[in-house]
């Protein structure tokens, strides 16, 4: 019996074998699909085609003297007489068009009758039959299609150069800067026709299998992220003075020095000045979600989330010593975002606090642009918490610039209706006013207007900001003491449900079903994982996974059912939450029940750096593709994929049979073992189970 998948130790893996060596139920499979697609190819071949021509009769005549081999092995046929030829093309041209005439006559025929056959209690398989045509189509559709492009699209994909092992698409700073982007654009997002990465991005040298959690968390291989030692060791910013090198690997400390005392005394704080005991009773105090622009690299949100707090970090993408990367190494919420020109990729009232600690940010710029997309992203009632050498202290008193931007920092805060709570040091933290009567009581022409209701666009898709108070039309306006707390806010009240239209019952439903689908995740991936694990007398097999999989990405998250049914399972994991543009937006909902997601167009690449994912999971994705114009291919998607996974990462796709076939010959290309797995209560659906193997970079022979 072939050795089934398994994810390799700590400190190394090895590369997967291929496909027939996954499981010996797949083998038959495999086998079978292959010797199908050899049958389809050579139906496909110029023979086959002549053999079953139904005009083949009309080229027969003299076909062995006036046929010629061409070097590529296809028969080409010899000169003719013009004469011949003309009687021939008449001859056929009647033939076809009196061939059309008797199909269409017996479509209509046929289809009349079928008609008058239907009853009501038939249309419901009808319409499922016409759904499985319709998939099967789009398969047929795909395959024909990638046989019509020829060999060139067929061969095995190639390897990206060095230059993409940690690059992320869309994010160029040198080609921007080459357009003219300037004073901080060229850190935005562009995604044109050149950013499309048709390869497959390889691993490090180097690179090793991260640490299981949380292990992982506090000690990260130096090789499985663009820094060097030099760096770690002249890092200069308060925020990033939590790393220590110890060989090849970095440790994170809490006690280290972020912002004059350790993390914990910090954190501690911020919890003081928002009226609270400590950290631990932030969730009391309505606080779940936590935006953290320019995070260092990620200790506060590592430190938070053992108090149930979520911590999405955001920053800008760096071409070496990342903080996205390596707070997505140490397996915390991570992506690439800019504040400089565009809005976040999120809706308006997403987020119950806000952090902001030395993050080089000009906030006096652009007329306080920068904290109107804070204004917008914050809940009512939610805190924006600054920690800057700008701050109102003696020592900034003395800079008159400094004194400048902390007094504009101070007086437009006002202006949006913000309450200043506290003030220690370089630390600040204000309170989003709960409700609307403020913005209406200011001055005429102080401050921001506030939005009207034809721009104040809940989920901007990375937009032009506006210079106008954002949200206050939302149907989601309500302060964050009037929600329920963590965990509560999962199910929302049935007033929250309402605005998002939808019942509790739906919602209870969707869990439900959710949850049985993960308990057969898991026993498809538990025995896979741990194939090679050894038993021994009087040890217990760890519990699966054994914290393997903690980054966890949902192309298609609809409810955030998958990301509920995995906290109610008890696993240490944290879920991005994707909501695809092709589809309907539930982000709003999402968020709501105290999630993390955020709002993406597949055919642009992810905001994230290569292998920063150990399982991503789809429902119903490739069917939501198929069904839009789209202006990528799945091939194009599944690029993707692999660019994000890590190596020996897991990919669950649950579609339609037709479309899983289809992405599983595409898996097969990119040189992925997968299963296709029968799902008994739905005949109509597949799952594809798959692993991306671990290829890494050769050296270079000396």
């Amino acid at each position: 019996m072939s050795r089934p998948l398994h994810r390799g130790v700590s400190g190394g893996g090895r590369l997967s074998g291929n496909i027939q060596d996954f499981l010996e139920d797949s083998q038959m499979k495999i086998k079978v699909k292959s010797e199908k697609d050899d049958y389809d190819k050579s139906r496909l071949s110029p023979d086959h085609l002549s053999s079953w021509n139904p005009f083949n009769f009309l080229y027969s005549i003299n076909s062995s003297s006036k046929q010629g081999v061409s070097e590529n092995g296809f028969v080409v046929p010899a000169p003719f007489s013009p004469v011949t030829s003309r009687k021939r093309y008449k001859l056929t041209l009647f033939l076809l068009k009196f061939s059309l005439f008797v199909i269409v006559i017996l479509a209509l025929t046929g289809s009349f009758w079928w008609t008058i056959s239907l009853t009501t209690a038939s249309r419901g398989h009808m319409f499922r039959g016409y759904r499985r045509l319709q998939e099967q189509l789009v398969s047929d559709l795909w395959d024909i299609g990638e046989l019509s492009l020829g060999a060139a699209r067929m061969k095995e994909p190639e390897f990206c150069s060095l230059e993409s092992e940690n690059h992320v698409p869309c994010f160029n700073i040198t080609e921007n800067l080459q357009l003219g982007f300037t004073k901080g654009q060229e850190h935005d997002r562009y995604c044109g026709p050149t950013s499309k990465q048709n390869c497959l991005v390889l691993a490090p040298l180097r690179y090793k299998i991260p640490h299981r959690w949380p292990t992982g968390r506090d000690v990260i291989w130096i090789d499985n992220v663009k820094i060097n030692a030099q760096q770690v060791l002249s890092s200069g910013s308060l925020t990033k003075r939590m790393m220590l090198l110890d060989e090849d690997q970095i440790s994170f400390s809490f006690a280290s020095s972020m912002i004059d005392d350790n993390i914990e005394d910090y954190s501690h704080q911020i919890a003081e000045m928002i009226g609270v005991r400590n950290e631990s009773y932030l969730v009391q105090a309505g606080v779940r979600t936590i935006l953290d622009i320019g995070c260092g690299f990620g200790s506060l949100g590592a430190h938070l989330f053992t108090k149930q707090l979520l911590t999405m970090c955001i920053a800008n993408y760096e071409a070496s010593g990342s903080q996205v990367e390596i707070t997505l190494e140490r397996g915390l919420p991570a992506m690439v975002a800019s504040l400089t020109s565009k809005r976040l990729p999120f809706p308006s009232l997403s987020f119950d606090m806000v952090h902001s600690a030395w993050d080089g940010i000009d906030w006096n710029h652009k007329d306080g642009i920068h904290l109107i997309e804070v204004d917008r992203v914050l809940r009512p009632g939610g805190y924006f918490v600054w920690t800057s050498p700008i701050a109102n202290t003696p020592a900034s008193a003395r800079n008159k610039d400094n004194l400048k931007r902390w007094d504009f920092v101070r007086n437009f805060a006002k202006d949006l209706c913000w309450d200043l709570l506290s003030q220690q040091d370089k630390t600040v933290v204000w309170k989003k006013p709960s409700n609307k009567d403020c913005y209406a009581s200011r001055k005429h022409g102080i401050g921001p207007l506030v939005c009207k209701e034809g721009r104040d666009v809940e989920s901007p898709y990375y937009h032009p900001p506006e210079p106008c108070i954002g949200g206050t039309h939302s149907r989601r306006w309500i302060p964050i003491e009037k929600r329920p707390t963590w965990p509560s806010r999962v199910t929302l009240s049935s007033k929250e449900l309402e605005v998002h239209g939808m019942l509790s019952d739906d919602l209870v439903e969707d869990d439900l079903n959710w949850k049985s689908a993960l308990r057969n995740y898991w026993s498809l991936l538990s025995p896979l994982i741990f194939s090679d694990h050894p038993k021994r007398p009087g040890i217990e097999d760890p519990s699966p996974p054994y914290n393997m999989v903690r980054n966890v990405l949902d192309m298609n998250a609809h409810f955030g059912g998958f990301n509920s049914a995995l906290l109610e399972a008890g696993k240490s994991v944290w879920v991005m939450n994707v909501v695809p543009t092709s589809g309907p937006n539930h982000l709003p909902l999402i968020l709501d029940r105290g999630f993390l997601g955020v709002l993406h167009d597949w055919c642009e690449a992810f905001p994230t750096y290569p292998r920063t994912y150990d399982l991503v999971h789809a429902e119903g994705f490739l069917s939501l593709e198929t069904v839009k114009q789209r202006r990528c291919s799945l091939l194009d998607v599944f690029f993707e994929i692999d660019r994000i996974l890590r190596p020996e990462g897991w990919l669950i796709l649950r579609d339609t049979a037709s479309l899983i076939e289809t992405a599983r010959t595409i898996t097969a290309r990119l040189r992925w073992e997968a299963r296709v797995v029968e799902i008994e209560s739905n005949s109509d659906e597949k799952l594809l189970v798959c692993q991306k193997p671990f290829m890494r970079r050769r050296s270079k022979p000396s």
